[in-house]
């Protein structure tokens, strides 16, 4: 092939490439911008008042009104609160329970041990709305109703299931001859899991909590159901009432739902690598 063939089909080659990089930025763009859109709109609206959300229902309308901010933040404060303390306590109970199970099944050897692992794998399939009725009754019946108790531990009790799958998973994955070696050393069970085991699981422990944290902040029917007291309501319980409140102030109930969305922006950004790279180890065949 001569020269100037070669050059015609590098250029076509080029040109293709370049055609397909095209298509992929513009479907990729749609597909974000879409995906923003409603956040955009959350945005624009929490500066308008009631005026100008009618009159320019889509755009921009100026001056923004940035007190808008400071009426929501005196409204959902105390749900905002609420939300971190179950948000806190469901995470750390979630783990602490999920990573001890998870290392006894992945790391010991003893009779029944599949069983009980496939005992975890068959709640997977039992759908949470099927056990709100006796959680109900079974948290009525402990009187812990309208307490922060009645939040927290089935948030901790929902939450096992995956988190012991994520971590078996990523604790298997750790080479046994870090364990052996600790092992001649002198170090007992509980060593091994507190000075090896954890320091590697950060990954997936960041994964758990992230799921956990977003879970507890998204949850909205078993607060509703559960609670009554205004002071113990959750971030979207108490959203829901403050739209109830403010039905003509969309400015601030859209300032309220903006600023119970910054925890979880400020998690994904410090935790989404974590967050990845523990979803990775977590599941079967992509740890390796």
């Amino acid at each position: 092939m001569s020269t100037e063939a070669l050059a015609r089909v590098g250029s076509r080659t080029r040109r293709r490439r370049t055609a397909t990089q095209a298509a992929v930025i513009i479907v990729l763009s749609v597909i974000a911008g879409v995906g923003l859109f409603p956040y955009l709109f959350m945005l624009g609206t929490s500066f308008k008042s009631n005026e100008q959300f009618y009159d320019n229902f889509w755009g921009i309308s100026f001056p923004l009104q940035f007190d808008n901010y400071a009426v929501a933040w005196n409204q959902v404060n105390p749900y905002l609160v609420t939300s971190l303390i179950v948000a806190a306590a469901s995470t750390v109970g979630t783990i602490a329970l999920a990573a001890t199970s998870a290392y006894v099944i992945a790391r010991y050897r003893f009779l029944g041990r599949n069983l009980l692992f496939v005992f975890v794998l068959v709640l997977m399939m039992i759908p949470n709305v099927a056990s709100i009725i006796p959680l109900f009754v079974l948290v009525r019946d402990m009187g812990i109703l309208n307490t922060y108790w009645v939040l927290i531990i089935p948030q901790i009790a929902g939450g096992l299931v995956l988190a012991i799958i994520l971590m078996k998973t990523f604790f298997e994955g750790v080479p046994q001859e870090l364990f052996d070696a600790a092992r001649i050393d002198g170090a007992s069970g509980p060593r091994l899991f507190f000075s090896i085991m954890l320091p590697l699981s950060y990954p997936i422990i960041g994964t758990v909590a992230l799921m956990t944290v977003i879970s507890v902040w998204n949850e909205f029917f078993w607060p509703l159901l559960t609670i009554t007291e205004n002071s113990l309501r959750t971030i979207p319980v108490g959203l829901s009432f403050f739209q109830g409140q403010n039905a003509t102030q969309w400015g601030p109930l859209f300032a309220g739902y903006a600023i119970s969305s910054i925890p979880l922006l400020l998690l994904f950004t410090f935790l989404s690598k974590w967050f990845l790279a523990g979803i990775q180890g977590g599941i079967a065949g992509t740890s390796k």
